[in-house]
């Protein structure tokens, strides 16, 4: 397959040397030209079996690629999806965003009528940024959004899901809607309760000396880019504002707690659920099933938190998983 990536950060670097080691034709794009020149660099002293090329302008990058992966933060999506419909590109276009709902909307809106699109958000994001961190291993083994909409052509759907299962990924079928809100649990309100403790460091020496193992995994991503997380979050901010409200209710229940007579006894229902549920973190595997190729059929699996393995030749099947 001739791929294109637009923007060339963690995750769209990652994903052009992932479509590069797995034998196709690359093409890389990124607005900042430092990066656009260490992209070259790197596919130069990569295997000649696994290069990619660099163009100089988006419209040189896309002109002959069959799959275009927009891999900026999503203030720029509107901006490329702008450009790809004045390069009167016609190829199937996904995305990478952390956010669904809004990047359809733009999708929609300036890609142009008849547009083939597949919103996509991989599950791979880490606390570094920059095309310096991408590698080519992200991708393997994570969970990997592709939405099933109303509108979408589903030979499209299942042709990228036979790519991105291909790069070690789990397809995860889902909608915007189901995949905002999800998201907000398990990756926006984290980022925002990590920044927000780790802040609480930064007037107090004491504090930053004695933090060890459970200051450092609460707060990793908070290491992050804050225009990133601003981006994402502040994209979601209706999911993400109606989960984190869930969570200070929870920890208003936490305070009153320790205002009680006898904290320690208070604190322990309190603890436990969230000390349940994360012991039976990540879910099993369950044993694997051949489902029809059906979008409804798909949904359904996705809802249940199971995942696409692998999409049959014919596409009339996948091989599915499902939690146990």
């Amino acid at each position: 397959m001739d791929a294109a990536v637009v923007g060339l950060g963690l995750i769209g670097g990652s994903l052009l040397r992932a479509l590069a080691a797995a034998g196709h034709r690359v093409f890389g794009y990124d607005l900042d030209p430092a990066t656009r020149a260490t992209a070259r660099t790197a596919a130069a002293q990569a295997p000649a079996s696994a290069r990619w090329q660099v163009p100089g302008s988006l419209a040189d990058t896309v002109h002959a690629a069959e799959l275009v992966a927009v891999a900026v933060p999503l203030p720029a999506v509107g901006t490329v999806f702008d450009e790809l419909a004045a390069a009167r590109y016609t190829g199937l276009v996904t995305d990478v965003t952390s956010v669904k709902g809004p990047v359809h909307d733009l999708a929609a809106a300036r890609l142009g009528p008849g547009a083939r699109f597949v919103g996509g958000h991989p599950m791979a994001g880490r606390e570094v940024s920059g095309f310096g961190a991408a590698d080519p291993n992200l991708f393997d083994g994570a969970a990997w959004v592709l939405c099933l909409e109303s509108g979408t052509r589903f030979d499209d759907w299942l042709g990228l899901a036979a790519l991105v299962t291909s790069l070690g990924a789990r397809v995860v079928p889902a909608t915007a809607g189901d995949h905002d809100r999800a998201v907000a649990v398990v990756s926006h309100v984290p980022h925002l309760l990590a920044n927000a403790l780790a802040a609480r460091v930064a007037s107090d020496p004491l504090a930053a000396t004695l933090a060890a193992g459970s200051f450092r995994d609460g707060t990793r991503v908070a290491a992050g880019s804050p225009a990133l997380v601003a981006a994402m979050c502040g994209g979601n901010a209706a999911q993400a504002a109606h989960a984190l409200d869930a969570v200070l209710a929870d920890l208003a229940a936490a305070r009153a707690a320790l205002d009680g007579p006898d904290p320690i006894a208070a604190l322990q229902p309190w603890l436990a659920p969230g000390s349940r549920a994360r012991v039976g973190w990540p879910p099993r595997a369950g044993d694997s099933t051949v489902l029809r190729a059906e979008p409804g059929v798909l949904l359904r699996l996705g809802r249940v938190g199971g995942w696409v393995a692998s999409v049959a030749p014919d596409r009339r099947t996948v091989t599915a998983v499902r939690p146990t």
